[in-house]
């Protein structure tokens, strides 16, 4: 739904009725993915497209009927050799569309209204929905902001809007739409409720400095958790597209000068796999001043020790310093790149969600941590 929030946000500023059908699910070769939407307005304008035109004839339809009885519904559109020329996708994919009638003055107006003017002002947000489970909770929203605050109910128990926010924070954390199950009283057990979740802002950034083998599988880990993987390295004969085919972007700069001038927030990783004094005592020197959420160096206990020297005589503070995450990574006994990727990437959800790093069968805190991050 939120693909085509500037159409609908207009729409809504008109007091229109309409009906949204967004995609849910999918499987196979489905030509276009979960929080695709269509919408038919009450004189019968359409906007958007849930299938490339496959099937939209038929949710059409189901928009129509939606905006006359009121009520959302839940459709398979798939396709099979017994029934080659009816309506279905004839990539062989299926999926699940979600059909929601929306009131200028019904219950479900207030969320949209404000998901879809948040997102023309540019601002992250994600909606959850419930787009499988008992039939009066069927189309219940709730909007949720990256603070974890959150607006209108799914409709449940008390437990399922807390549970719900956040699950949904932490897919707008990194961007992502898709869908969750969760039981009806809010607990994470399966077979209850599935919703939902459309999020807006833009997936956050790992930067990984130093082109070495390791860093190549430290950028596939990063893609793996959503991250926008930045590589950069001084050295060109390294830093290049055919050693790292799936970053998004590929730098030849000094690390400290770029980290300097491109753009971070407080979702931002910042990997160092440099371990070589002249390249990562400045970057972490200004690292350590960001408000980014994660800062790690690679290196042994001594090249850390000599590090922190050097940094400290470069005037940094205490707490700057406490800062760094050095040696990068959580003690998994990794040797091999892929081993020691998969320890970093661990220690960056540990910091962000506020997790132990300690087994959970010897732990006794919460399995999912829904308290303020820790960066």
């Amino acid at each position: 739904m939120l693909d085509i929030a500037s159409e609908l946000n207009g729409w809504m500023e008109e007091g229109r009725d309409f009906a949204v059908a967004t995609v849910v699910a999918v499987g196979g070769s489905a030509p276009r993915g979960p929080g695709a939407a269509l919408a038919v307005d009450s004189a019968g304008t359409v906007i958007g497209s849930v299938s490339g035109g496959c099937v939209e004839g038929a949710v059409y339809d189901l928009c129509v009927q939606a905006l006359e009885d009121g009520e959302t519904v839940l459709e398979r559109f798939g396709y099979s050799d017994e029934d080659a020329f009816a309506v279905g996708l004839t990539c062989g994919g299926v999926i699940d569309v979600m059909i929601t009638p929306v009131r200028a003055d019904g219950p479900a107006a207030a969320v949209f209204r404000q998901a879809l003017s948040a997102v023309v002002r540019g601002e992250p947000v994600a909606v959850a929905r419930v787009a499988r489970g008992s039939a009066d909770l069927l189309g219940a929203a709730l909007l949720v902001r990256p603070d974890g605050t959150h607006e209108g109910g799914l409709g449940g128990h008390p437990e399922l809007d807390r549970t719900a926010a956040a699950e949904a924070r932490a897919m707008l954390d990194t961007g992502r739409t898709g869908t969750i199950g969760l039981s009806e009283d809010g607990s994470h057990c399966p077979g209850g409720l599935t919703l939902l979740v459309e999020a807006t802002v833009p997936p956050p950034r790992m930067i990984v400095f130093g082109a070495i083998d390791f860093a190549a599988a430290l950028v596939r880990a990063g893609k793996f958790l959503g991250y926008h993987v930045t590589v950069c390295d001084a050295r060109p004969v390294f830093a290049t597209r055919a050693r790292f085919p799936e970053a998004d972007d590929i730098v030849v700069d000094w690390p400290d000068r770029y980290l300097r001038r491109t753009s971070t927030d407080g979702r931002t990783a910042l990997c160092v796999l440099t371990h070589d004094a002249k390249f990562d005592v400045p970057l972490l020197e200004s690292a350590l001043r960001m408000p980014v959420a994660f800062v790690g160096a690679m290196g042994s206990r001594r090249t850390h020790e000599d590090r922190t020297r050097r940094l400290r005589e470069a005037g940094l503070t205490d707490h700057e310093l406490a800062r760094l995450r050095s040696p990068i990574g959580l003690d998994l006994g990794a040797r091999t790149p892929e081993e020691t990727a998969l320890s970093i990437a661990a220690e960056i959800v540990a910091t962000r969600r506020g997790g132990t790093g300690v087994p959970l069968t010897d732990s006794k805190t919460r399995i999912h941590h829904d308290g303020p991050r820790v960066a």
